[in-house]
């Protein structure tokens, strides 16, 4: 197979498993079956590109021209193929576990589930292919409108409350500030192409660079860079897969991506440096770190620390872009990986605790760890990871953010960082040793539960195992990213 059917292929399979998924709305196990294999096509062919991508070239696809010089196109460089990779491999994860907690959890509309699911993961991967901001705006959409539904899956009020909220913020952000700051590169730079190096250098006044770049960055509301971030911990009402889908596979991993390949592509980094067009929006970042890890420390609901926990380490991705260096670019990237493998093993342990025992509450975990030791064994070790402690792989994406702020000679911004892994113990490590060291509040009650059902329990000890492997072997990760700076 070529690489330009494999680009077109890849987004198209979620939308054929779809279709199979609705068809066989009758039939649960031909439905979850077609869930199943529609993810596996769709890495595989994800994964066929690597090489290629890995080794200098830059596979593409024109898909259509609607109007003169705007043309929805793919093209395949390293961001993009580290981004699909993640999301396309975490979709069989999810995909696993969703059939365990669904069922287990007694979950109903399970075909208008898995059908959203497909497409989100479809208009993901379209995101990562995007070859320009018209294409990348086109499918950035898609992922907010087929996600919709699955932050409103239960129907009640919550649910509904939740979801508003969800689009609401989404809609507005990237209508109100994403597609204006479009338009704005478009009649500066008469291109929207993603091109290495960038292609607003010289276009624009450094002032007028800083406020092109602020539309980007609070335009991209996936992102959640506060004060644009309320959306995230307001979708906590769906289940446990789709918070899951939320803070690990697509959706604010496409946003911190959206973020990091307009920097890229579309600033420069070396222009974004020279001119220091990024430096007001790199406090920004920090203070988003260190305020979501603050509010997430007093949060018991679990869910809800995990959300603002996820506020707090995606900034870590930003502050990354706006370093501009190449240690910032290399560890914003990784970051990308090392938490999505992190934070999807919390909240598929988070889901699997309310399976067995319906529990949402920090404070209901006491002793929990005896009744279920490989769940909140997995839960330590995705905390070690996203502290940042070997050997776990959130170390190396720490480290290079570290250097980048070295390199800048922010020293303020490195002891943020620090502070933020440090906020980080206080707020997911108790969670364990609450489970594993505390006396349970009812133990005749606690030595009658066990893990969670075998689909579940394997998703999570999987991601948790990936935790250890990034730091064994963080190289191929690595050698992708470098390619994309000087």
């Amino acid at each position: 197979m070529s690489a330009s059917i494999a680009i077109i292929a890849a987004p198209l399979t979620p939308v054929v498993g779809a279709l199979a998924i609705w068809l066989a709305r009758n039939h649960p196990w031909p439905r979850e079956a077609a869930t199943i294999v529609a993810s596996l096509i769709m890495f595989g062919l994800v994964a066929s590109l690597y090489p290629e991508v890995a080794a200098g070239g830059r596979p593409s696809a024109v898909l259509a021209e609607p109007l003169p010089g705007l043309v929805l196109a793919f093209e395949v460089e390293p961001l993009g193929m580290l981004f699909a990779l993640v999301a396309s491999f975490l979709w069989i994860v999810t995909s696993v576990y969703s059939i365990g907690y669904m069922h287990g959890h007694h979950e109903t509309n399970l075909t208008r589930y898995f059908v959203c699911f497909a497409l989100s993961l479809g208009a993901a991967i379209g995101v990562a292919f995007a070859a320009n901001l018209f294409t990348l705006f086109v499918f950035y959409e898609a992922l907010t409108l087929s996600t919709y539904p699955l932050v409103a899956h239960r129907g009640d009020d919550a649910a509904r409350r939740g979801a508003r909220v969800y689009l609401g913020v989404l809609l507005t952000t990237s209508i109100g500030m994403f597609l204006l700051a479009i338009i704005l590169t478009w009649n500066a730079a008469g291109t929207l192409d993603f091109v290495p190096g960038g292609i607003l250098a010289d276009k624009m006044t450094p002032t007028m660079t800083a406020v092109l770049l602020g539309l980007f960055v609070f335009g991209i509301g996936k992102a959640a860079v506060m004060p644009f971030h309320r959306w995230l911990p307001a979708a906590m009402v769906a289940p446990a897969p789709v918070s899951a889908l939320l803070h690990a596979v697509a959706v604010v991993k496409a946003g911190v991506f959206c973020v990091m390949k307009i920097t890229v592509y579309i600033f420069g980094i070396e222009n974004l440096a020279a001119i220091g067009a990024s430096r007001w929006l790199m406090y920004v970042a920090a203070a988003t770190v260190l305020i979501g890890a603050i509010v997430a420390l007093n949060r018991d609901n679990l869910k809800a620390r995990l959300a603002y926990s996820t506020v707090s380490q995606l900034a870590y991705i930003v502050l990354g872009a706006m370093l501009a260096n190449s240690w910032g670019v290399i560890g914003g990237g990784m970051h990308i990986a090392m938490h999505a493998f992190g934070k999807i093993t919390l909240f598929l342990c988070a889901g699997a605790i309310v399976i067995v025992t319906d529990r949402v509450n920090i404070s209901e975990l006491r002793g929990l760890g005896r009744a279920m030791p490989v769940t909140m064994g997995a839960f330590l070790v995705a905390s070690l990871s996203l502290i940042g402690l070997p050997p776990f792989g959130g170390m190396w994406s720490k480290w290079y953010l570290a250097l980048g702020t070295l390199e800048a000679g922010e020293y303020p911004l490195l002891a943020v960082l620090l502070l933020g892994s440090i906020l980080s113990v206080a707020y997911l490590i108790p969670i364990p040793l609450r489970a594993f060291f505390s006396p349970p509040d009812d133990p005749q009650a606690d030595a009658r539960l066990g893990e969670a059902p075998l689909a579940c329990v394997v998703p999570l000890t999987l991601s948790a195992f990936v935790c250890l492997v990034l730091f064994v072997y963080p190289d191929p990760l690595y050698r992708l990213l470098s390619t994309l700076v000087p």
